[in-house]
This record gives C-alpha cells, structure tokens and sequence, in this order.
C-alpha cells in the first residue's frame, strides 16, 4: 500500500481507491481474548500450524532463515531450563526461610539471627549427642526475657512469645495478599486447572502474584498454620513458566503454546516441593493438565529435571536430600501386614470423603454469610487457635514437615526421641541395622496420647484453613493425618506381635527377637492414603512417594492402600478436592473424568430456546457499520454467525466479538471515508457499488471459515465429547443446513449442573 495523499488506499489502476483487506495487514489484536473468556483450541492450533509452515518454507530459502527456524525450535528447550532454573532457585529460598522463620518462634541464635536451630548448634562444640537441639548460642525467648528456661513463668514466656510470633507472621501474610495480589490465596491447583483447559484469568499468573506468593507462602508456612507448601509451589511454577514464555515470541502470542509450558511448569512445581521428577511429570499428566502431547511430556521430564538439579545444588536442608521427610526401610513386609495396610486405604478414603464434604460446606459459608467480609480476622482468628492450641503438644508444636520426618522415622539405636523409648531387651542377635521388636515404654505410651489429640486437631483445624486469603497446601496437612493414623496403627502391630507372637498370625514370621514390624512403613503408608482420599490421585501418587522414600519395596503396600482409598471415597462422594472447589467457584471446566448419561439432544440445549427471541446473526453482505456496531452495542455475545441472508439463514462462517470491534475501530481510524453508511462484506469479492457511495469494509479476513457444526439431533453426549476433545468455545446448530441455534461451553456445563439437580446458575464466567 501507498502511503500518499489518498491514506491507506494508494490508487489501483483507474485512480479507483483499492480495498484495504485486513488479510494484507494484520491488526494488533485481533485473535486474542478477552479476561474471563475461553480460548478456542482449534484455532490457536491452526494459527501456529501455519506459522510453523511459513518458517519450514522459508527455511530452505537462506542460511538466516535456516537459523531461523533451528532456533525456534531450541526455544522451547531453552524456556524449559530457564522455567526449571528459576522454579528450583525460588523453591530452595522459600525453604531455607521457611525453615528459619518457623525456628523464629520459639527461639533465637545468638551467633547470628539467621541462623535456624539446627545450624546453630552445628559449630557449637558444647552440643552433647543425648542433648543435640540444646546448645550455649541458642537461646528460647524465655531465656532471653526472664533469664531461665525452666518453671511456669518461662513456659508461659515462650507460649506468649510463640502465640505473637504466629499472629505477626499470618497478619502479615494476609495483609500483602489483600493489598498487593488477591489472586495470590489458595493453593491454585483448582485455577491452574481451569487455565489448562483453556480458560483466561488475566493476572493469575502474573509477577505480583509471583512475588506476593513466594513471600507470603513463606510467612503462612511459619505461621504454624496447618497448610503446606506444595500446592503452592505448583502456583508459583506455572507463574514462572507464564513470565518466561514473554521471552519468546511464540509462545506470548499463542495461548495453546503457551499452556504447554504451564503443564510442563506443573511437573515442575511438584518436582521441587517433594523432590520428585517423575512422580511431578505424572502429577501434571494425572491431575492437572487438559492437553498433553508426547512432546510436552519430554519438556516436562527435562524441566522437572533442571528444577531437582537446582533445588539439590542450593540444599536447602543441608542433608543433600530434596525433602525434610527423606527416610530409607530396609526390613521386608510381610503378605499378612496387607491387611493393616488396607484398613489404612480405608481410613484415608474415609477421611478424604469427609474432608471434602466439610471443607466445602465451610467455604461455601463464608461465600454466602458475613463470614467472607473480614478475610484478615478470619485468619487471625484461625491462627490464634491453632497457635494456643498446638503450643502445649509437642507432635503440634513443631512444624508439619518435621512431624512427618518424625513419623517416618525408623526407630535405630541412638534415636531419643519420644517415639523410640523403647525398654531394651538384652538381645544375644544384633544385625548391623535391625532392632528387634521391644516392648514401649512408658513415654511411648505418652507418645500415643499426644500423637491421638493431635490427629483430632489436625483434622478438625485443616477443614477450616485450607481456603483461608493466604497461600495453602493441602498436601502436607492430609499426609500428616495419614501420617499420624499410620503411626498409631503400626506401633499397636508392633506391641500386639511381641506380645502375641505365638498367634496364628503371627507364628510364621514373626519369631521372639525378630524385627517384625516397622512402624515408620505404616506412617508412610497412612500418608499416602490419606493424600489418595483427598485428592483422587493413584499412579503419580505413588511414585511421589517412593521416590520421597526410596523405598522400591514397599509400592505393593502402596499401591494397595491409594487404589483403596480412592475406592473407598469415590463410593462416599465422586469429586477430589479440587473438582469440588472448582465447581464450587463456578469456572467454567468441562471434567473428562465425569460421564454424561442423559438422553438429550443438541436442540434441547441450544440457544435461542422457543420463548427467546431469535438468535442474532450478521449477513454476508447486506449490512452497514452502523447496523453492526448497534448489534454489538445491544447484545453482550462473544461472537455472530455469519449467514447469506436473513431469508435463506444458510451458514457461512463465524466471527468473534472482539476481533469485530478491533477490525471497525482500527478501520474507521486506517481507511479514508468509513462512516457509519459503509457496507461490510465477508465475501470474496465485493459486488460493483452505486456512485458516490462510501468505500466499503472488508472483513472477510476475520471471519472463521469453518465453524463446527453439529445438525440438531446429534445426541448431547456426542457434543459434550467434541467440546471436550476438542477444546471449543462454541458449536453451531444447523438443521438441513439452514442455521438454527448455538451452544457454547457455558451452555453445556449449565446444562449438565441441570440434570445433575444444581443450580444451572453456578457457572458464573462466560
């Protein structure tokens, strides 16, 4: 185009103005979406289909454009290690200061106020073995105020003291959310979810909710909240994946790229929050991701693989393991412990189905009821309590993390801690590493009393705190419960096998002065059971735990105890935790899990129904802008269908909303003597005008060609499978070929909410 006196025209052969067609001239913005809407799958892979081609024929042209397309190519390997790189860094920080700050509240190191506890009393050559976490430098707060450790004053010194520090931490956290990034609470696997299934929530994963996200997960995990920090590492994975893909050109301008990398950033987040690669590529490929081609599977096994390289280079725990709770079995299970092993599964099923019912019944209530209003008194209130509550028991007291290191831990000789206060039998046969069974002790059996309050607690108080306005996991809290049941259960095996082991059960294996039973595998188990119940995961599940275990060993054990539980709590309620929160919040996610098995037919759930006014279409040729901008103005749809006339209302294609309003906008500034008169046309060639009518508008450009149809007696389950596997926004009614209605998304979760009895009205975003 010329650029002279007649604009954008330049002057075709007969000094005629020629026809701006958008196809010569791509507008800025056309083809993106606006916040709160769904992607169109097709499309965006269509669009990057033919940019691929573009640059394989330009390839063979020059050795620049062969460059070219090498690099393009490289540029997803390079954003997977740049996403891994910066996911393990953020995860190594979050640890070491999570680590420190929850030391915070009950003490301080004198060498330096940053170190935590344990580096503390590391280089202290007066640390004896019996009394390892007592050492001159560290100092509890009682010690620092009143000058002792001992007697009630001091005790209620570091109670108040723990108490304050616990409500500053969650007040702070709280406060940053609600001013700088509300997208910030949660644990964001529910979002995460959705935005893979090609919803756009603009800001979800953006760097101020990054930011926020890092710090405040790190304030909310010192807290002593029940919450963990995994499922938010899996948040704050994708929003480094998301600020990344800016780099590169591709994937900025094209959505489905773009929740490639998000899948990928999915593995990742699981890889560096449980120090597990493949159990996090199985995670994202199970649980979260929507679309997952092969090709994504290798970038997340390479980034998962960066991100524990990373994470196990900073060492964030000083013990060159990726996790706080790294424990190694090496005494063999016996095909009878399968039963306790499955009464665990049933266990965890159990309490997931409670969970999820209970949880959601809570969140529900502060949506609907003043409760929601006061989200910083809410968490202050929660954090009060839990605070005034744990201090007094030492299973509650420490942070979650350690109490499951705690409860994995396998009883050796020099371990003095509650758990392990075995009496020691004179044994003639000692192996290199196993004890034999022993009686407990008394503190043992104080143990147990701690270790039951504390189940109670933790059950009670993680239904009220998983969906609080901070960042919070759910996986620490449920493997606790897990963790703390398994315990129980595995020392009562113990007890009853040395006591009672001429019983038929026992007889065979279990002799006098055998290690029979280990009741740190019974906690892994209950752990991994627990999680199962609550979050509907099975394969990855598993694999995430032996590879935090090492343990090759036990996966029958564990394999036996997930499948259960997930049996046992989809008999008790169909949906994992995340489905129900997602349904809960009204995002539009269509589940492939769910089958549709209702009789319905397109044209039952098609718009325009019979009572509604007829559907609002634009003809190929016969209206002005003016006609079109009033449509636009009257109606708030995403997008028209285009037919040949009002009379004949035969299909030609589809155009959206946006690309619309953009095309017009930019037009009327663009193309000399657009006024409200002009014509639009979406044909190919523009028909001969009368004189000294205004030029025309082109838009053929914009227009989809090749919309998805579907005749009004396709059977609904048919169309719910094509949405579903083929990601569209919206599908095309048509009867003989003359078109009749449109169903989008919206429609079809509404009217699956419908026959499922809900309220249709519960999908709130378009």
């Amino acid at each position: 185009t010329v650029n002279t006196g007649t604009g954008m025209f330049g002057n075709g052969p007969n000094g005629v103005p020629k026809l701006m067609d958008l196809l010569d001239e791509p507008v800025p913005g056309v083809g993106t979406y606006e916040d709160f809407n769904t992607i169109d799958w097709v499309r965006e892979k269509s669009k990057d289909r033919d940019r691929h081609r573009e640059i394989a024929t330009k390839s063979k042209e020059s050795t620049l454009a062969l460059m070219k397309s090498i690099s393009d190519a490289f540029s997803g390997w390079l954003l997977m290690l740049l996403v891994g790189l910066m996911a393990g860094a953020l995860a190594g920080g979050i640890d070491i200061s999570a680590h420190w700050m929850t030391d915070l509240k009950e003490g301080v190191c004198l060498n330096g106020f940053w170190f935590n506890h344990e580096h503390c009393c590391w280089n202290s050559n007066e640390t004896t073995f019996q009394e390892r976490d007592k050492c001159p430098n560290w100092k509890s707060w009682a010690e620092l105020i009143v000058g002792t450790n001992d007697g009630p004053f001091a005790y209620i010194m570091n109670y108040l003291m723990y108490v304050c520090w616990a409500l500053l931490f969650s007040f702070l956290a709280v406060s940053l959310v609600r001013a700088f990034a509300p997208y910030a609470c949660g644990s964001g696997i529910p979002e995460i979810k959705t935005i893979l299934s090609g919803f756009i929530i603009r800001g979800y994963l953006g760097k101020w909710t990054l930011m926020i996200k890092t710090i405040t997960l790190v304030l909310a995990v010192s807290s002593g909240l029940s919450l963990g920090k995994e499922g938010p590492l899996v948040h704050v994975a994708c929003c480094c994946g998301n600020i990344l893909c800016h780099l590169f050109t591709k994937y900025r301008r094209n959505e489905a790229k773009r929740r490639e990398v998000l899948s990928a950033a999915a593995a990742v987040g699981v890889s560096v929050a449980f120090g597990a690669p493949i159990g996090g590529v199985l995670f994202s490929l199970e649980e979260v991701s929507y679309y997952f081609p092969l090709k994504t599977l290798w970038r997340s096994f390479f980034a998962a693989l960066v991100a524990a390289f990373t994470l196990r280079s900073i060492n964030p725990f000083g013990n060159s393991r990726l996790v706080l709770f790294y424990v190694e079995f090496h005494s063999p299970w016996h095909l009878l412990e399968l039963i306790p092993f499955i009464l665990l599964g049933i266990f965890g099923g159990i309490w997931g189905a409670f969970f999820i019912r209970a949880n959601i019944a809570w969140c529900r209530r502060r949506k609907t009821t003043r409760l929601g209003h006061y989200p910083v008194l809410e968490v202050l209130v929660v954090t009060a309590v839990t605070a005034l509550l744990a201090f007094p028991n030492s299973y509650t007291r420490m942070s979650t993390s350690e109490l499951i290191s705690e409860l994995f831990n396998d009883c050796g000789l020099l371990d003095s801690s509650q758990l392990c206060n075995y009496a020691n039998v004179s044994v003639t046969k000692i192996s290199s590493d196993a004890l034999p069974d022993r009686p407990a002790g008394p503190d043992v059996y104080t143990a147990m009393w701690q270790l039951s309050l504390a189940l109670v607690f933790k059950m009670l108080i993680t239904v009220v705190t998983f969906g609080m306005k901070v960042p919070s996991g759910l996986f620490i809290p449920s493997m606790a419960v897990g963790a703390i049941a398994g315990r129980l259960l595995g020392v009562g095996m113990e007890q009853l096998a040395y006591y009672h082991h001429d019983w038929v059960i026992f007889r065979g294996w279990c002799s006098p002065g055998a290690d029979c039973i280990t009741p740190g595998l019974y906690a892994m188990v209950g752990a991994a059971a627990c999680l199962g119940g609550v979050t509907r995961m099975t394969v990855s599940l598993v694999v995430i735990m032996f590879e935090l275990t090492g343990g090759l060993e036990y996966i029958v054990p564990l394999m036996a105890a997930t499948m259960t539980s997930k049996w046992v709590a989809d008999a008790l309620g169909r949906e994992g935790i995340y489905e129900a929160h997602i349904r809960l919040n009204g995002y539009p996610f269509l589940e492939s899990k769910e089958e549709f098995s209702h009789k319905t037919l397109a044209m039952d759930v098609m718009r325009p129904r019979r009572s509604d006014p007829p559907l609002s279409v634009i003809t190929q040729d016969g209206m002005s802008v003016e006609e079109v901008e009033s449509l636009i103005a009257e109606t708030s749809y995403s997008g028209f269908p285009v037919v040949v006339s009002h009379e004949s209302q035969r299909l030609v294609g589809f155009v959206q909303r946006r690309d619309l309003v953009i095309s017009i906008e930019n037009a009327r500034k663009r193309q000399e003597g657009v006024v409200s008169a002009s014509r639009i046309f979406f044909t190919e060639y523009t028909p001969p005008q009368p004189p000294n009518s205004p030029p025309p508008l082109k838009l053929r450009g914009i227009m989809d060609l090749s919309p998805f149809t579907v005749t009004d007696h396709t059977a609904m389950d048919i169309v719910v499978d094509i949405f579903r596997k083929l990601g569209l926004r919206q599908c095309l009614v048509t009867h003989n070929g003359r078109l009749l209605g449109i169903i989008t998304k919206k429609d079809i979760l509404k009217h699956m909410a419908q026959m499922a009895n809900r309220d249709p009205d519960s999908i709130l975003f378009n």
